[in-house]
């Protein structure tokens, strides 16, 4: 009989302890290893605060062919709205003020609180500013109710848009453009799974939307609610609501829109100088036929830089909405074709950025900014050569102004920062 065999027991030296009973694992590491993992834990945390400020400020797209294109349009947009505000606004500026740079000088202030915006705009992550909605819609219904408070807000030609200390005036009205098209693109993008369900989507928008119109159209102002409806009815397209929904909206606004126009005396002038302007051409249609005067004079390559006559009290309001008409009685149908390229171009690359973007949200962000653009763009331009009403809306980037110029380079800047991160 074998006799069973016996196994020596193992001796468990010190440095064959298992892992959880080791020193260094109970927290009492040697002096040596908390010397090295201090630093590495500094260095751990700074990294970590490095990154969270690089997720918001520094992004991580590069210099797209779309990005540097729009960066450059809207370059070209405002040197050439900077000189011909100086053009334009030179004899009244020296009649009224005693400078013909006044105009200028305050333009050329505007356009660098603007270029500011727009970078501030282009290096905050797009999404960053969704946490911002709902501050800035209270804030922008604020403004819209405090322009309607005798004594709060400023009118002018019976309009009480304005609010400000001094030169610094801002038009609520511009700001809700903004933040109306934020909270859509929002809410269409959180809710993208139910987007045939209009409750959910359609509804909220045009009740937002209905709240801010009737503020400002107490002030009134026709051509901005028409703008913004514009946007919006544009987003909520791209987005998937039914067309159905889509269409009845279109026809009550719609109505409610013309119903506006003819009801009121001074819209109704309106219509009918646009209509047949040489029926009261030294009052209600005195506008229009100026401003086709001064097309007509530029011809093919204008009269020249600064040698335009329209300023010399011709043509009212000159600097702001009739730019157009000072472009092209000075640089002729040459530069007028030259500008028109360059917002279609904006419009090009603006559908771009929006087919690249990265995210719902920021496909709708860069459809409502292209859109605000192009569409204000079509409205002024149409009014100079006398193809749509007078509505007083400026020409994006080029007219004299404050806060439209402001608010119009912060759009933007969303705009250039959807294109830094897409692919396109």
């Amino acid at each position: 009989m074998t006799a069973p065999t016996r196994t020596r027991p193992r001796l468990v030296t010190p440095t064959a302890r298992p892992l959880s009973t080791r020193p260094e694992a109970r927290g009492s590491a040697s002096p040596s290893a908390r010397t090295d993992a201090a630093p590495s834990a500094k260095r751990s945390a700074r990294t970590t605060a490095t990154t969270r400020r690089r997720g918001l400020l520094n992004l991580p797209g590069r210099r797209t062919p779309s990005f540097l294109a729009l960066v450059a349009l809207v370059g070209l947009l405002s040197i050439t709205g900077l000189v011909m505000v100086l053009s334009a606004s030179s004899a009244s500026s020296q009649a009224t003020y005693g400078s013909p740079w006044y105009q200028f000088q305050r333009q050329l202030m505007w356009l660098g609180i603007s270029l500011a915006a727009l970078g501030i705009a282009v290096r905050i992550d797009y999404r960053s500013w969704r946490a911002a909605i709902r501050p800035g819609m209270a804030l922008t219904f604020a403004m819209l109710v405090a322009v309607l408070v005798p004594g709060v807000g400023r009118t002018v030609n019976g309009s009480s848009r304005w609010l400000g200390v001094g030169p610094f005036i801002v038009q609520p009205s511009e700001l809700a453009k903004l933040v109306l098209l934020l909270f859509t693109a929002d809410l269409l993008a959180r809710r993208a799974k139910k987007i045939d369900q209009t409750q959910l989507t359609l509804r909220p928008v045009l009740v937002v939307f209905g709240a801010a119109a009737g503020l400002i159209m107490l002030q009134p102002n026709l051509g901005t609610t028409v703008l913004i409806f514009v946007i919006l009815m544009t987003m909520l397209f791209v987005s998937g609501v039914p067309l159905k929904s889509l269409g009845i909206t279109l026809a009550i606004f719609g109505g409610v829109g013309v119903a506006f126009a003819v009801l009121e005396p001074y819209r109704m002038r309106r219509l009918s100088a646009f209509a047949d302007p040489w029926a009261d051409p030294l009052n209600t249609g005195y506008q229009t036929l100026q401003s086709q005067a001064a097309l007509a004079n530029g011809g093919a390559v204008g009269q020249g830089l600064g040698q335009g006559r329209a300023k010399y009290g011709f043509l009212p309001e000159g600097h702001t909405d009739f730019i157009f008409s000072n472009i092209g009685e000075e640089l002729g149908l040459l530069g007028a074709v030259v500008l028109l390229v360059v917002f279609v171009a904006i419009a090009v690359y603006g559908i771009r950025v929006a087919m690249h973007a990265p995210d719902r949200f920021g496909m709708l962000v860069a459809t409502g900014v292209t859109t605000w653009i192009l569409v204000q763009a079509f409205v002024n331009l149409g009014a100079v050569v006398g193809v749509l009403p007078i509505t007083g809306v400026p020409l994006p980037f080029v007219s004299f102004g404050g806060s439209s110029l402001i608010v119009t380079m912060a759009a933007f800047g969303l705009l250039l920062n959807v294109a830094r991160q897409s692919d396109a």
